[in-house]
């Protein structure tokens, strides 16, 4: 297993870099294992390679409907194919903004496709909490921070309460 890499901080730009789709590669299933022992370390539900400062078409997930179990589940070249149309609010965060929790609306359920380490193309759909921690890893993966769901106004304000609480430490 490889050294972990720490998290970069928010607003790194490998937060805000797409990973491009490719064949599997010896790369990728190299950053799966320090992306996975980074999940691990953290008790993430989620996690995407820009958190540790990599560009690669992947994310971890954990797939327990058991909030407090791990079963993480790698995801090469991800994307959603569909979701719901409905959507309910829930408490969103991440490892490079730490402290920060804000509510954020997503689908109840979706479609996810992603290549396995083997290469093969498969359809999967998640729901509930599930759901939530593929969308917002997916989207990290792509180059989108969770915090660009909320307005202006909001982000704003919750990045002024970070940068306050960073400051009284």
């Amino acid at each position: 297993m490889s050294a972990l890499l720490p998290f970069v901080r928010f607003p790194h730009p490998a937060l805000a870099t797409a990973a491009s789709p490719r064949l599997v590669d010896r790369a990728m299933r190299a950053a799966v294992e320090q992306l996975l022992a980074a999940a691990e370390a953290a008790r993430a539900y989620g996690l995407a390679p820009g958190h540790i400062g990599l560009d690669e078409p992947i994310v971890v997930v954990s797939v327990a409907n058991d909030t407090s179990r791990r079963d993480y589940r790698v995801m090469f070249n991800p994307f959603v194919v569909e979701t719901s149309p409905e959507t309910e609010m829930g408490t969103e965060g991440s490892v490079s903004l730490p402290g920060v929790e804000v509510a954020i609306s997503r689908p109840v359920w979706a479609v996810i496709a992603y290549d396995t380490a083997a290469g093969e193309r498969t359809t999967e759909r998640v729901e509930g909490f599930v759901a939530r921690c593929c969308l917002h890893e997916i989207e990290q993966m792509n180059g989108v921070f969770f915090l660009s769901r909320l307005s202006r106004l909001k982000r704003d304000a919750v990045l002024r309460r970070f940068k306050k609480e960073q400051r009284a430490g």
